[in-house]
């Protein structure tokens, strides 16, 4: 009788601890085949994180162009996670680090990083637990030697041994998809302020009423792709607000009305349809 209760204990420990499962970053690199889908999971749809269920071509994403950002409002102070502290390493020039690599895909997929964009699993980006939002590294695959540079701005992976999460997209330049983690270095690529003066100086962004409306989709893959490609080709910033099941794809915010409509000029060339708006809308 004794043996039987002690049995049906063991069974009853084995089977709690193995319906665990850690929100955030952490379970990254043991992906799940299928999706789990559930309704009481947080913010979040999966309780797993896993692979697109269809995967586009990457084959014409190409790594980011590194260059002086202002740093973001969002997600650049000291703060504490499951009880451990981490430091923002703000004034930061140099950094040469080695360790583990994982990536994070559908879960995160169109929630907001921890500077406030979008995450977009097809976007060449990254999260790290100290370093400033955004930043640019460099990362290579110690095993095969690829390399390929990201923007960093998220917080994680708070893992053991791990130092950077990189995207779906990112992961899959370095070949780290079907093992789910691999060993890297990554090395910071830092831009001084950049003096010189473009149709919109870069610190307008900051506090700017103006914003341009580029493109309204449903599709959270096409938004992200889009911001990518406006943010490189006109030098500014670039955001994504969700209204419902769409997505709003907008260039901004900035100060100088005049300055603005100059710049819809050039953004009206791809998108005729693109306009004005204004903070308070």
């Amino acid at each position: 009788m004794l043996k039987n209760i002690l049995q049906l204990c063991f069974i009853s420990i084995f089977l709690t601890a193995c319906s665990s499962n850690n929100n955030g970053h952490d379970n990254v690199g043991k992906k799940t085949e299928e999706p789990v889908y559930t309704d009481n999971y947080g913010r979040y749809k999966y309780s797993q994180d896993h692979a697109p269920t269809e995967i586009p071509s990457l084959e014409h994403i190409e790594n980011v162009t590194p260059r002086y950002e202002p740093y973001s409002r969002g997600g650049n102070k000291d703060y504490t996670v499951r009880g451990v502290d981490y430091k923002v390493w703000r004034d930061i020039t140099k950094l040469t680090e080695k360790g583990g690599a994982s990536w994070y895909g559908n879960k995160f997929h169109g929630h907001l990083t921890s500077n406030g964009e979008r995450y977009n699993m097809f976007s060449m980006s990254a999260a790290h637990k100290n370093l400033p939002l955004p930043s640019y590294v460099e990362v290579t695959n110690l095993a095969n030697k690829k390399k390929i540079i990201v923007r960093v701005n998220d917080r994680g992976p708070f893992h053991e041994g791990r130092i950077i999460d990189l995207s779906y997209a990112a992961a899959s330049k370095l070949d780290i998809i079907k093992a789910g983690t691999g060993q890297v270095e990554i090395k910071l690529l830092h831009f001084p302020e950049d003096e010189s003066v473009t149709i919109l100086n870069e610190q307008e962004n900051l506090n700017g009423t103006f914003s341009i409306q580029y493109l309204v989709t449903s599709s959270a893959e096409k938004a992200g792709l889009l911001s990518e490609k406006l943010t490189k080709q006109y030098k500014v910033n670039s955001f994504i607000e969700q209204k419902n099941n769409l997505y709003y794809l907008r260039v901004g915010p900035f100060s100088s009305e005049s300055k603005t409509e100059a710049l819809l000029k050039s953004v009206q060339l791809d998108y005729p349809k693109a306009y004005i708006i204004h903070k308070a809308q």
